[in-house]
């Protein structure tokens, strides 16, 4: 008798004790995450990278007490970039044509709210198809499908400006805006309010920026701003500073509202760029001119500023050079959700900012196929590490010391650690398929036919 009522209250001990550790892992703090991409911004223009002329005071404070990296890597160009970033995978598995996310794809908003988090995108979305007339391209409903519970998104299902009198849908509905308002500070105002209704949840807000992509306009702090007929007008590269510095402006904006709900502490703050600076645009870093090189295939076209800040977790901020590729983002949002099967091709950085073991890659692979004009843009599929690249037509690089790619090295004349190198990189290579016909899927056929249809006007708005 003794035994059994020993043993009852034994079982009893362990459901206790099962059911205390049960409830502690549902309620251990989730963090908030925000990833904000801006767009057309390569890593020689921000300040903390050595950026003369352009301001970026907040960013530069904000990597100084977080994460700054200098080897992460994007696409060359805006689409083939938002789609890599959003699933996960490389583009030859998913990228179909430019300004286009298939939707049958899943996203990380689908993740996030599928594991209980309240979602809101804000920004630039250009992922509808409008201008090659696929399927449902009118359909205001494809960022919930995506998984955002909100959305503020310029470039939906028509163009239009985006900046001063933005063309911008929120939750199914068009704004009503006028020339005194800004885009950027619509986007900002957005997420701010949404930061503020979902304080006590944990919450993912995804920020693809509209700055600081052309046309190259006055800020509501430029000086031309106070003449309403110049808001709209030109695109000159002078503004391009001004447009930087107001980026880095309403980050701040957004980091403010952080410490303002008290959850700056809990929130994983994420800053990357999507693509290289415009090619239209000269930085002045360190000394050097750096002529921007959007949609190439050298260092300047995807070398993108990475800046990551979670209070409670970096608690010594350093700079990295680990090799960041744009799979990585879902990957470690699935390790922060504590997903067991995993859909990323990527590698995820949590354990760097937890300080843990991090192993990282040595070798960081890029399929390159834009779709979209043939205007100084390059196509290509290559294996780097952190100073060589190979080609997969077998042109071979040390970027490092040549970053525009002017002289090949002669792989007859290989040093032994340049053959151990360029063997390791082509091995990678191999595991990647080759690029189609330059014409795939008919890009430059099908966008002529839509736009000799007259089914769209110049903005993309359905003509009636």
């Amino acid at each position: 008798m003794r035994i059994t009522i020993l043993f009852f209250l034994f079982i009893i001990q362990f459901y206790l004790i099962g059911c205390h550790n049960h409830s502690n892992k549902l309620i251990k703090p989730t963090p908030n995450v925000i990833l904000i991409m801006a767009d057309d911004i390569g890593f020689e223009s921000l300040g903390i990278n050595g950026a003369t002329d352009f301001k970026t005071p907040f960013l530069d404070s904000l990597a100084k007490s977080g994460i700054n990296f200098t080897n992460a890597y994007s696409q060359p160009l805006c689409t083939p970039s938002r789609v890599k970033i959003m699933t996960g995978k490389p583009n030859y598995l998913n990228y179909e044509s430019f300004t286009y996310l298939n939707p049958n794809q899943k996203t990380f908003g689908n993740l996030f709210k599928e594991n209980g988090y309240k979602t809101a995108i804000a920004g630039k979305w250009q992922l509808n198809g409008v201008q090659f007339d696929m399927e449902d391209n009118q359909d205001l409903n494809r960022p919930h499908k995506f998984g955002f519970d909100e959305y503020s998104l310029w470039w939906l299902t028509e163009r239009g400006e985006r900046f001063a009198d933005p063309n911008i849908f929120q939750n199914g509905s068009k704004v009503e805006t006028t020339i005194d308002d800004y885009g950027p500070d619509v986007f900002t105002d957005f997420i701010i309010e949404f930061i503020n209704k979902n304080k006590n949840n944990p919450f993912f807000v995804y920020y693809p920026m509209a700055l600081v992509h052309d046309p190259f306009r006055p800020t509501p702090d430029s000086q031309d701003w106070n003449d309403s007929n110049k808001r709209n007008l030109g695109n000159n590269p002078i503004f391009f500073g001004d447009m930087v510095t107001y980026m880095d402006k309403i980050i701040a904006r957004i980091s403010n509202s952080l410490k303002e709900n008290d959850i700056e502490k809990n929130t994983l703050l994420i800053f990357v760029g999507d693509n290289g600076t415009d090619q239209d645009v000269v930085t002045l870093n360190r000394g050097s001119e750096i002529p921007g090189s959007k949609g190439g295939s050298v260092i300047y076209s995807s070398n993108v500023p990475m800046i990551i800040n979670w209070t409670n977790k970096i608690k010594q901020p350093f700079k990295s050079d680990v090799l960041i590729d744009f799979t990585d983002f879902y990957a470690t949002f699935e390790d922060i959700l504590n997903i067991d099967k995993k859909d990323s091709y990527g590698k995820s950085f949590l354990p760097l900012i937890d300080n843990s073991e991090y192993i990282q890659r040595e070798v960081l692979i890029t399929y390159y196929n834009p779709m979209w004009s043939t205007r100084g843009l390059g196509r290509g599929v290559y294996a780097q590490n952190k100073r060589y690249k190979l080609y997969k037509d077998g042109s071979f690089f040390d970027y490092l010391n040549d970053p525009f790619e002017l002289k090949k090295i002669n792989v007859k004349n290989l040093r032994k650690n340049e053959i151990n190198t360029y063997n390791e990189l082509k091995k990678s290579l191999d595991t990647v398929p080759d690029l189609p016909n330059i014409n795939h899927n008919n890009w430059k056929e099908q966008l002529k036919t839509v736009r000799e249809s007259n089914k769209f006007d110049s903005n993309w708005r359905i003509i009636k």
